[in-house]
């Protein structure tokens, strides 16, 4: 579990989540709740399938966000309502197993 011990104790956790994983933002709330983002291209249906396939092995939750539309990403329904020709930001509610997720994502995420 992650706590609150406050803000200078958050930015240094912040600056080396940046260097572990790059291309992404990691956002902590007062609760000690993690969130990282990342930029995603889903520019096929297949790439689509494919990453709600991988997105169910975990047990975290995961949105993806297009403008003011925040949808579940283990929603194939819900990605199709989205416009799917410009990147989307993916938000990831994960703690223990950011490492595994993020080596699962590398495919989808925009360098």
């Amino acid at each position: 579990n992650v706590r609150f011990f406050g803000i200078s104790k958050i930015k240094e956790q912040i600056i080396t989540d940046k260097n572990k994983h790059k291309n992404s933002q990691t956002s902590y709330s007062q609760e000690g709740i993690i969130m990282v983002t990342v930029k995603i291209s889903l520019n096929s249906i297949d790439k689509v399938k494919a990453l709600v396939n991988d997105l169910t092995k975990f047990d975290s939750d995961f949105d993806l966000v297009s403008g003011r539309y925040v949808i579940d990403a283990k929603s194939i329904m819900g990605i199709f309502s989205l416009d799917l020709s410009k990147p989307i930001d993916l938000n990831i509610h994960e703690e223990k197993n950011l490492d595994t997720v993020m080596k699962v994502l590398e495919p989808y995420i925009i360098q």
